[in-house]
């Protein structure tokens, strides 16, 4: 597997046994949800090491996946797995989501995918203006917080997103406590937005 050929990558699960389950088989357990599926636009924010990007980008060959990564390191990590994978329809972008959002990104997606990145009000904000109207942003995280889920919808008011009931998933044997997140664009999201690099988790828009 090209992670675990890595010198250096920026994950600490990289043996191809574990990463099939931890990386592959998270990833797409988003696929459950029919908005992804159906998707031809899509943008990974904060990308990492390329999941769940890539394995969406290998999963649904029609659409574009645009994956979203400051961190110059890291961006050449993508670059090189995606090339090992032969993935034609992954692009990366070494700059921050806000920075892509008030860009090349506004309003280009119809969905917005994030894993392990943030707290949902502040990935509502990264997301709402990256997304088309219509288009919905899919949060990946574990335990459910009624504290964030309160806070993410808060924000999302704000924003012309709308939450939905997380979706709780089980991608391998063993895995517990994984939830999906939606928050579907219904408004358009005000023009202030998107805010400048760094200030959704300095001021976010709900404690």
């Amino acid at each position: 597997m090209a992670l675990a050929a890595e010198p250096s990558p920026p994950t600490t699960v990289v043996d191809p046994a574990v990463a099939i389950d931890v990386h592959l088989a998270d990833s797409l357990s988003a696929l459950e949800l029919p908005e992804l599926r159906q998707a031809t636009t899509i943008c990974d924010i904060g990308a990492g090491a390329g999941f769940p990007g890539l394995v969406l980008a290998a999963a649904l060959p029609e659409a574009r996946v645009d994956l979203v990564e400051s961190t110059a390191r890291k961006g050449e990590v993508i670059t090189r797995l995606a090339a090992s994978a032969n993935l034609s329809n992954a692009f990366v972008h070494a700059v921050r989501a806000e920075e892509w959002a008030a860009d090349e990104g506004v309003e280009s997606y119809e969905i917005v995918t994030a894993r392990a990145l943030s707290s949902l009000a502040v990935l509502a904000e990264y997301a709402a203006p990256l997304l088309e109207l219509g288009g919905s942003l899919i949060a990946w995280k574990g335990a459910r917080d009624s504290e964030e889920e309160a806070a993410g919808a808060q924000a999302a008011a704000i924003l012309g997103l709308e939450p939905a009931p997380p979706v709780l998933v089980r991608p391998f044997k063993g895995s517990r406590k994984r939830n999906l997140y939606v928050y579907t664009k219904t408004n358009a999201t005000p023009e202030r937005f998107p805010r400048r690099a760094g200030m959704a988790t300095k001021r976010p828009l709900a404690p």
